[in-house]
C-alpha cells in the first residue's frame, strides 16, 4: 500500500519562506504526477502546483513566481518551496501522487495534510 508522509508546515511571518516535503513509501514502480493542493477553512481544495515525470510544471496563478515545485525521483519525494508568503497562503497543504506499484496497480494517493499559517 502506498503512503505519503508530508512534513515542513508551520507558522511563519508574512514575507517568509517554508519548504514542504512529501515522501512516497510503498512498492513503487513509477511515479507519474506529483501535485500540491491547499484548503482554507470554508473553501474548496485548491490546486497549487504540478510536476510530471516528463518534466512539465504548472502553477496556480496565485502562487506563480513565489512557489516552486521540485522532485527527487530516486527518493520518491516531492518538494514545495514557498517564498514571499502572504497571510492568504494560510491553509492546510496536501500532496497528491499518481503512479504505478510494482504489481502494476495504479495508485492515486493523498497525504495527511500539513498546516501552514502566515501571520501578518
Amino acid at each position: 500500500q502506498v503512503q505519503l508522509v508530508e512534513s515542513g508546515g508551520g507558522l511563519v511571518q508574512a514575507g517568509g519562506s517554508l519548504r514542504l516535503s512529501c515522501a512516497v513509501f510503498g512498492s513503487i514502480s513509477s511515479i507519474n504526477t506529483m501535485r500540491w493542493y491547499r484548503q482554507s477553512p470554508g473553501k474548496e481544495r485548491e490546486f497549487i502546483a504540478m510536476s510530471t515525470n516528463g518534466g512539465d510544471l504548472d502553477y496556480a496563478d496565485s502562487v506563480k513566481g513565489r512557489f516552486t515545485i521540485s522532485r527527487d525521483n530516486p527518493k520518491n519525494t516531492a518538494y514545495l518551496q514557498m517564498n514571499s508568503l502572504k497571510p492568504e497562503d494560510t491553509a492546510v497543504y496536501y500532496c497528491n501522487v499518481v503512479g504505478t506499484e510494482t504489481d502494476y496497480n495504479h495508485f492515486d494517493a493523498w497525504s495527511q495534510g500539513t498546516q501552514v499559517t502566515v501571520s501578518s
